[in-house]
């Protein structure tokens, strides 16, 4: 892929929807490219991300060991795909393995070279700040139903155990 593909690939991912062109540019120009094979594995379980990995070609199997030597089929990641985002803001450890499905091409964004951005265009790191906050605040809201039904649940197991404790 050329330089102006993969500019192109860097612009629709969400998390940097806010890079004006010259960002893009030379993110695009010091992130990495690597090529993997059908079978071949991009990253285990249990790494240390040091980044994230957008998917400019192919499919991606993301999988996560259950028993032993056995893997369960999450999801499949395709072009566009980026692989590991909050990897690029804090230290993060890989939740599941990757494995390409046929010839597959990444391009590597390393946690360093994302920081360094941020730190010369401080605008985008507001911004991700922003984005950040706000998805944090739609998982809390998503989740503050479940805490509540949980606490329910325990208060219906609490007065079945303490009638249950008085009947005896």
């Amino acid at each position: 892929m050329s330089l102006a593909q993969d500019i192109a690939l860097l612009q629709k991912v969400p998390m940097l929807s806010d890079f004006a062109d010259e960002q893009l540019r030379l993110l695009a120009f010091s992130a990495e490219s690597a090529d993997f094979r059908d079978g071949q594995l991009l990253f285990d379980e249990g790494d240390r991300a040091d980044g994230a990995l957008l998917v400019a070609d192919g499919e991606v199997a993301l999988q996560k060991k259950r028993a032993k030597k056995t893997f369960e089929d999450l999801d499949v990641a395709g072009p566009g795909t980026l692989l590991g985002e909050s990897a690029l803001l804090v230290d993060a450890i890989r939740p599941c393995r990757a494995v390409a499905i046929g010839d597959v091409r990444v391009i590597r964004i390393r946690r360093a070279l994302f920081k360094r951005m941020i730190m010369e265009f401080p605008e985008l790191a507001r911004r991700l700040f922003e984005v950040q906050a706000a998805r944090f605040q739609t998982t809390a809201n998503a989740l503050a139903p479940i805490g509540e039904r949980m606490a329910d649940l325990e208060q219906i197991s609490r007065s079945r155990g303490l009638r249950g404790s008085s009947d005896s």
